[in-house]
């Protein structure tokens, strides 16, 4: 098949440290070229693909303050349906704002919807849902309001993540640095627990960081290592005893969740959003209510296999899984089949992509 594959410019595509739209569209990307598929990338310009690349913008605009985002966002989305022609199929990794092209071209545009901001993009969604192609990260994420081709779990190159069998002794945040991911309770759970924890992630709020972060480092063994790159990401995750994902909100995936059982280090998470699908309770980690029932877990996490970590990661998270479920959605949307794979998906269950021949071959 010819493929496009849109991507973020908020950062290169793979990015150096955060951006996990961009880290997906790459891993995407990348698996469809090893399946032999024609495939362009449209991304930042320093991004780094076996695919053939096109670009519009120099660099990432939350890299660079001399990129314009709405300009470059502009100049990036209308390079790609300038060019639909030339492709059986666009896989928008984008966002929303690629949709108000869809109905311009004959090319078949399959939007991955990496959660919702905020009610206020529904609309978009809720315009282009008859032509969409909307393609879940997680069955917890789906929106009743719409309808969607298949859930498709992320996947990771588990090879980039170094398995340890044996537990570190600290405790481990990675994420924003934001209130909904929940730095502060991390840092209370380390409190109680006596443990030492590693703090690493952009900070997105900034007076949150200020406020209830900053105070805490250098103290009972609380550190900031700040954001991390792929080698210091996998060494923090595989040192870990646990990373805590205590988050506020109906996270729709978490890329971070998977990267830490792959290494070994299990999950104690509130059981919001897409947690639930993701951690297997008692086995890979531990959904809690609470700071108490956190704290209660970091007691019980040693009887965990790390084993068992790795093993569901490759049964369930690989990157080799995902893009051959894309491959399978993309070849039957651009032969021709139905528009979704199951329109009844609008009762929120799932409809997973079948693996076929077509996602095992051009």
């Amino acid at each position: 098949m010819r493929i496009g594959v849109l991507a973020s410019i908020a950062h290169r595509t793979p990015p150096r440290g955060y951006g996990p739209w961009e880290q997906v569209a790459s891993t995407l990307a990348e698996g469809l070229v090893a399946l032999g598929h024609d495939v362009t990338l449209f991304a930042t310009a320093d991004s780094i693909t076996s695919a053939r690349l096109h670009a519009e913008a120099p660099t990432g605009y939350e890299e660079d303050p001399g990129v314009d985002a709405k300009v470059h966002e502009g100049l990036h989305i209308a390079a790609a349906f300038e060019r639909a022609a030339e492709f059986d199929v666009i896989s928008n990794q984008f966002d929303f704002l690629p949709l108000t092209f869809s109905r311009l071209v004959r090319t078949p545009v399959v939007t991955t919807i990496h959660g919702f901001s905020s009610e206020a993009i529904l609309p978009v969604y809720r315009a282009y849902d008859d032509i969409g192609r909307y393609v879940a990260i997680s069955d917890a994420d789906r929106h009743p309001d719409l309808g969607y081709e298949a859930t498709i779990h992320h996947g990771i190159d588990a090879s980039r993540f170094t398995f340890r069998p044996d537990p570190g002794e600290h405790l481990l945040f990675l994420g924003r640095i934001h209130p909904d991911k929940g730095t502060h309770l991390a840092i209370e759970v380390a409190h109680r627990t006596g443990l030492p924890l590693v703090i690493a992630g952009i900070v997105q709020d900034e007076a949150y960081f200020r406020d209830c972060v900053q105070p805490h480092l250098g103290r009972s063994g609380i550190s900031y290592a700040g954001p991390v790159g792929p080698a210091e990401r996998d060494a923090l995750l595989g040192g870990a005893l646990a990373l805590l994902h205590l988050i506020g909100f109906a996270e729709p995936f978490g890329l971070s969740v998977v990267e830490a059982l792959a290494t070994g280090t299990p999950v104690i998470a509130r059981p919001l959003g897409s947690m639930p699908e993701i951690l297997r309770h008692g086995r890979t980690g531990f959904l809690v209510d609470d700071v108490a029932g956190a704290v209660e877990a970091v007691g019980r996490v040693s009887s965990l296999s790390r084993r068992d970590c790795r093993d569901d990661v490759e049964a369930r998270f690989t990157a080799q899984r995902m893009v051959a479920d894309y491959a399978a959605l993309f070849s039957g949307i651009a032969g021709g089949g139905p528009s979704a794979i199951s329109r009844s998906s609008r009762s929120g269950t799932s409809t997973r992509a079948n693996r076929t021949a077509a996602s095992l071959a051009p």
